[in-house]
């Protein structure tokens, strides 16, 4: 990882959660003296940074779209009959509707809702009810906590198997995700990537991509590992990439490192 993005995590992971840039504030304006100024996010200065960094060939562009259209298609289609039994096993488990949506900042920093099976209790965005001291840090600096105590036995099934991101074939039709990409970040998480954020932005947000395929959760904001595989691949997106990626998807998702978290 480059300079700027290894004193985005520095900075942020000091500061906690204040440090993390809001889609509203420039990019540059939390930065330290010398950082590169970068657009405001959400702006149409970026959206035209982010496309100038997308290095992706026009003939992978047209193949990979095909190809999201055809396979999520498809997965909607197959899944539609046990998606109703799940979801229906998810409101008995959660009490409450089971899909849950938040929202995510796409390619060209455009934000949308992501769709996903609801693993966690119903009021899971009161953290300060359900998680420590401990746990709160760790959810202020990654937005994801070991052990955390609001996944319900069943959520925390459906996580294990990555079914709770099945519903993300929706967002793959209407064209805010791809199937394979960098994963869809927050509003805050992308403050790490620093003046890295137009080049992770340069390519939509996938289902799965090199960060599940490889180190995954082992893979930090705070190390600055996360940032530099998501932005290996959005800086090597291609056929190779993308095969490399969906194979191994399957070792994450079945094999000794699949995770829960």
């Amino acid at each position: 990882m480059n300079n700027v993005t290894d004193r985005a995590a520095k900075a942020a992971a000091a500061a906690g959660a204040d440090a993390l840039f809001p889609v509203e504030v420039s990019l540059g304006e939390a930065s330290t003296e010398g950082w590169e100024r970068t657009p405001k996010l959400g702006t149409d200065a970026f959206a035209e940074q982010c496309r100038s960094l997308d290095r992706r060939p026009p003939l992978y562009r047209f193949a990979k779209r095909l190809f999201d259209l055809v396979f999520s298609a498809c997965v909607i289609v197959v899944g539609f009959i046990p998606g109703l039994v799940l979801s229906l096993a998810i409101v008995a488990d959660t009490k409450g509707s089971p899909i849950y949506s938040q929202a995510r900042i796409g390619r060209g920093g455009r934000t949308f809702r992501i769709y996903k099976f609801r693993t966690m209790v119903v009021d899971s965005d009161d953290v300060e009810k359900y998680l420590d001291e401990a746990q709160l840090a760790e959810w202020r600096r990654e937005r994801k906590v070991d052990n955390d105590p609001r996944i319900t036995p069943l959520g925390r099934k459906l996580r294990r198997l990555s079914l709770d991101e099945v519903p993300n074939f929706l967002n793959v039709l209407k064209g805010d995700m791809s199937v394979i990409g960098p994963r869809a970040v927050s509003r805050e998480e992308i403050g790490w990537f620093g003046d890295d954020a137009g080049t992770v932005l340069s390519v939509p947000a996938g289902i799965t991509g090199l960060w599940q395929a490889t180190q995954r959760n082992d893979a930090t904001f705070e190390s600055g590992e996360r940032q530099r595989i998501e932005l290996e691949y959005a800086r090597n997106a291609g056929f190779a990439m993308d095969a490399r990626c969906f194979v191994g998807t399957f070792g994450a998702m079945f094999g000794k490192r699949r995770s829960g978290r």
